[in-house]
């Protein structure tokens, strides 16, 4: 085994040219209450400023990560310098319906007051049903107005499929993201979204890079999952995802392929999970959530940027990979498996 890898400094993308977009983002999902623990304001903020003091600037969050949006402005008050450097990705997840401009616009405002800020640093937006597309485009550009207004600084998508990602820009609405599913498990990106967005200088965001957790580590060599083993909704789902891509056998043969590489760089197969991302075409960041206040894993995180994936490392993964169902056949194209 290689000696253990020293952290580098953390690297950042950018988003529309001036946004800076840390390549691992901190997810704030588990906020939401569905992870196992209740946050503490106070060991939320608290963990919030080591992970800016770390380098970790980027935080996704949104309307319905439970107290999430409060947390950045409680940050603020606390720490106003540390939140002048960090960044905020926020989502607004409505339910179909009217989007007339005072609808939209009692949304964003609602996010702003939430955040205690002036301005959204991006504003990323889901839609539930695609059949409704008329309704979609309304919001967008209501709020393609209030980017040009100053109450948003970009504008970006959650879990929109390609079709209906090129139709959004071909009808003028300037997007600069869009957060979808991606990992070494699930490849669907690469078929259609990431060249288009290759194309159309759109970053993807991806989440579920670590599988909810079971692309670590602790689970090279476990042959049998216990009750305990679901103690998140995210491993709840992300079992789901690889039972689709080829089984827990198959996977198996992954994680000890990617212990390898792991080993290889003096990382963790974590790390390796997140480095393949980052470095694929069009990532602008991977998003890895973190149960602020209980468990941050910062200095596993930071050992993201002291090492690079060769050819070898990706013929190695790609060796088992190959071997996988196609979910882009199985599930469809990203976004897919939330609409029915």
């Amino acid at each position: 085994m290689a000696e253990s890898q020293v952290a580098a400094a953390v690297e950042f993308n950018q988003l529309g040219g001036d946004l800076p977009c840390c390549k691992v983002l901190t997810g704030m999902w588990q906020l939401s209450g569905a992870h196992g623990y209740r946050p503490d304001k106070v060991k939320t903020v608290e963990a919030m400023k080591k992970h800016v003091e770390a380098g970790f600037t980027t935080f996704d969050l949104a309307d319905h990560y439970g107290n999430a949006e409060l947390m950045t402005a409680l940050f603020r008050k606390e720490h106003p310098e540390l939140w002048a450097k960090s960044q905020f990705y926020t989502k607004w997840v409505p339910m179909p319906g009217d989007m007339k401009r005072s609808v939209v616009e009692k949304a964003v405002n609602e996010r702003l007051k939430r955040m205690g800020t002036e301005k959204l640093d991006l504003l990323q937006f889901h839609w539930w049903d695609y059949g409704s597309k008329n309704q979609y485009m309304e919001a967008l550009k209501h709020m393609q107005d209030m980017v040009d207004e100053g109450k948003i600084n970009h504008l970006a998508l959650t879990n929109f499929d390609t079709q209906n990602l090129e139709s959004i820009v071909n009808g003028g609405i300037k997007i600069v993201s869009n957060q979808v599913q991606y990992s070494i498990i699930d490849q669907r990106p690469q078929k259609f979204m990431a060249p288009f967005c290759s194309k159309n200088d759109i970053k993807l965001l991806a989440y579920g890079t670590v599988c909810g957790g079971f692309l670590t580590d602790k689970y090279v060599g476990h042959k049998k999952l216990k009750n305990e083993d679901f103690d998140t909704v995210s491993k709840q789902k992300y079992y789901n995802m690889i039972r689709a891509w080829g089984g827990w056998d198959l996977f198996q043969e992954l994680l000890a392929k990617m212990k390898i590489v792991a080993d290889k760089h003096g990382v963790s197969v974590a790390n390796v999970a997140q480095r393949w991302v980052i470095d694929q075409p069009s990532t602008g960041g991977a998003i890895v959530g973190a149960r602020l206040g209980l468990q941050e894993h910062i200095d596993d995180n930071l050992r993201v940027f002291g090492f690079k994936l060769d050819k070898e490392d990706f013929d190695l993964i790609a060796s088992v990979t190959s071997q996988s169902n196609d979910l882009f056949k199985v599930i469809g194209d990203c976004g897919d498996e939330y609409r029915g």
